[in-house]
């Protein structure tokens, strides 16, 4: 709780993961990975109930194992690939009803710690605002970036009046990470997304913004657990 605010956070964990089978309790530095997420959850200090969503017994098994909440389980219309990714905590809320904020952490992000889920809460409060998602620096500016036209013609994403050659020159831009969302809940029931432009964003490090996707991505987050 913060400021007399209740807060509901929910996993989403579904069992049917294309691009990592099983990818949610694939391991990752000798863990889980949605262990990673729990873990950091539970320290939280506003955090009022963490809970699971999955239509997954395995994965279910494996967050009780970590000490996640699983008040049910997911219907198996709201698992399916071309599921949106709302619709899960528009479930969850409408399930577990009278909380004032949903705050959504996926279990990709193992890098994101208790600080910033906390900070973001901080965040959305003192800023008045409906919601709160975390960004980060990406790793190449969308100004050095280009579309093709016929035959491979090159033509810049984003116009500049002229090129711009030196990286302390580029403006300052920000892509979702996928760490943190949050909402009040009767704002997001009527909007269905955590994004209009009354978002603010919560800036995270980009060495905490790692989104496990690909078995790539696995490796690569394995590789800086295991010798950091």
């Amino acid at each position: 709780m913060i400021n007399g605010k209740t807060i509901l956070a929910i996993i989403p964990a579904r069992g049917g993961s294309k691009g990592i089978p099983r990818k949610n309790i694939r391991e990752l530095a000798r863990k889980p990975l949605i262990a990673w997420t729990i873990e950091e959850a539970k320290k939280s200090k506003y955090i009022d109930r963490l809970i699971l969503s999955s239509d997954d017994l395995e994965i279910i098994e494996v967050a009780k194992k970590y000490g996640c909440d699983v008040p049910f389980i997911r219907p198996k219309h709201l698992a399916e690939d071309t599921t949106p990714g709302i619709a899960p905590v528009i479930h969850a809320i409408n399930e577990l009803s009278g909380y004032d904020y949903v705050i959504l952490l996926q279990p990709t992000s193992p890098f994101r710690l208790a600080e910033d889920i906390d900070s973001c809460i901080e965040k959305v409060i003192n800023a008045g605002a409906p919601s709160c998602v975390s960004v980060s620096e990406p790793e190449k500016s969308p100004y050095w970036m280009y579309i093709l036209q016929e035959r491979d013609r090159m033509k810049q994403l984003l116009s500049e009046k002229e090129l711009i050659t030196q990286r302390q020159d580029l403006p300052p831009v920000y892509a979702l990470n996928g760490a943190i969302y949050i909402a009040e809940t009767d704002w997001l029931n009527k909007t269905k997304t955590f994004l209009t432009d009354e978002t603010v964003a919560f800036i995270m490090p980009r060495n905490r913004s790692y989104d496990i996707d690909e078995e790539e991505d696995l490796f690569l987050c394995e590789y800086i657990m295991t010798n950091r």
